[in-house]
């Protein structure tokens, strides 16, 4: 356990969840800290790594065997050590799933949304396809009709492509609105998105993780594992949550909307830690070759700019 009260409460809340996620935490682990270093890690390391989050070798070489039969990771033996890389599928899932936490704000809105009709669907297929559009941000604002106030036409295309629903799928686009939000599109975002539900998630977020932000301000001298830990959990909260959000334009969103505050929150932590967790990272962690690999700039993009 760590010397701060907040980090240790977040920790136990990690541990005490009936089962542990082992694998959405090492999908986080990889998706912020291994992949700007190249992606590779021996497993020896991770598991040290991720000993003070209570997780057991057993437990996290499940987890690994897991993922790489998903087709997440792949891995190499060197010697008779295992090394652990992203393969090509799963860098670029990292990064449709990624791109979203460490954005620096959303593009304005004009008005316009996608529409996509699902009546023409066989039953069997509506429900995949809704549920992979619901992911990208869309909303059922009727029983077989799916809308997005912000989507690219060619991804949603693509998306339906990859589940064989194009054919029988019916993609609209509306023109940009001189009002963006009237007050019944409002109420129909609120039904259609859950907006009510999501608020809570974010203001749990935020009582959680506010008494960490306090008490790493109040500390001299961060210690490099406490960094690490504290930018691992709250990644991997603020990523779960961002699953659930469809990143709607400020317009359609109440004027008191949590997920800002939650995400200025966010922002500010990981500011304060991450040159501390990267110390910790690039002493805890071996590739093949020895050390990490340094990080890209574009790791410093994140949040707006790290530096």
């Amino acid at each position: 356990m760590t010397s701060l009260a907040p980090l240790n409460h977040l920790i136990t809340r990690f541990q005490e969840r009936t089962p542990i996620r082992a694998s959405s935490l090492i999908i986080t682990l990889y998706g912020d800290a291994i992949e700007p270093h190249g992606g590779t890690v021996w497993l020896g390391s991770l598991i040290q790594l991720l000993e003070p989050m209570g997780i057991n070798e057993r437990l996290i070489r499940t987890s690994i065997f897991r993922l790489t039969k998903e087709g997440w990771l792949s891995a190499e033996k060197v010697g008779r050590r295992s090394y652990y890389s992203l393969t090509g599928a799963g860098r670029r899932r990292f990064e449709k799933a990624f791109k979203r936490v460490y954005s620096s704000s959303l593009p304005a809105w004009d008005g316009a949304w996608c529409l996509v009709m699902l009546s023409q669907l066989p039953q069997d297929k509506r429900k995949a396809v809704r549920e992979e559009l619901e992911w990208q941000g869309f909303g059922a604002i009727a029983p077989t009709v799916l809308a997005s106030p912000r989507c690219d036409k060619a991804d949603v295309s693509a998306t339906l492509q990859e589940l064989d629903a194009l054919e029988d799928s019916i993609i609209f686009e509306t023109r940009a609105q001189d009002v963006l939000a009237s007050k019944a599109l409002r109420l129909q975002v609120r039904e259609s998105w859950n907006i009510d539900e999501l608020g809570r998630h974010y203001s749990e977020f935020i009582q959680l993780f506010r008494p960490l932000w306090q008490a790493l301000r109040d500390q001299d001298n961060l210690q490099p594992a406490d960094c690490f830990l504290a930018r691992t959990l709250l990644i991997h909260e603020y990523r779960r949550l961002l699953l659930r959000d469809p990143q709607l334009p400020d317009e359609l969103l109440p004027g008191d909307w949590e997920g800002r505050a939650a995400r200025q929150l966010c922002r500010n932590i990981y500011r304060l830690v991450y040159e501390k967790a990267e110390e910790w990272l690039n002493a805890n962690l071996e590739t093949a070759d020895g050390p990490l690999p340094e990080v890209g700039e574009s790791f410093y993009r994140r949040f707006g700019g790290l530096r």
